[in-house]
């Protein structure tokens, strides 16, 4: 065997380690892909149980609270834009709006003691917030993920295997809300 095979050899044993090399980032990328859709879908279960909460929850309180029609509306319809966020941006924004209402809401419930003792409301309260821990949990995995895959597809040499089979940025799950920027008030009396 002559120079030329035996650089024939090399050639062809880099050709291939380079082909599995890409194989696999490529897999690596795909197993973090999923990984953010998963995670996304553990938000996306844990929302629509949010959703499926509230018109008990405004149900229960409409026979105590009959002078309050506007905030119903309003948590209606921040419900319904809610349900029809179609991407992970619109969803962090429609959800904080929904958070915002439904702290408006909880706001108006203080002044009907009538209701805040009913076992009813107090049951779908209670519901409501395991959920919204269940979406707190949720979320923070989600992010977690994107942080994962989005540092896989900008760090070298990954990045290029990433632009050659176009997998993009990710989204984080943010959710603007006036209720969760704000510092909780402490009072002792």
């Amino acid at each position: 065997m002559g120079t030329v095979g035996i650089v024939l050899i090399v050639v062809l044993v880099v050709a291939v380690l380079l082909v599995l090399f890409v194989i696999g980032i490529y897999n690596a990328l795909v197993r973090l892909r999923n990984q953010v859709d998963n995670a996304w879908s553990q938000i996306d279960v844990q929302l629509k149980r949010r959703h499926d909460l509230i018109p008990n929850l405004v149900e229960t309180a409409k026979g105590y609270m009959k002078h309050e029609r506007e905030t119903f509306e309003v948590i209606t319809k921040a419900r319904a834009q809610a349900m029809g966020a179609n991407t992970v941006t619109d969803a962090a924004k429609a959800e904080g709006a929904l958070g915002d209402a439904l702290s408006k809401f909880m706001l108006v419930v203080e002044n009907y003691p009538e209701l805040k003792a009913n076992q009813n409301f107090l049951a779908v309260q209670e519901e409501l917030t395991s959920t919204e821990n269940k979406i707190s949990f949720a979320r923070q995995s989600y992010n977690d993920q994107v942080l994962f895959f989005n540092n896989k597809i900008q760090m070298f040499p990954s990045n290029i295997v990433a632009g050659t089979f176009s997998f993009g940025k990710r989204d984080f799950f943010e959710i603007e809300s006036a209720a969760e920027r704000e510092v909780p008030k402490v009072s002792f009396s």
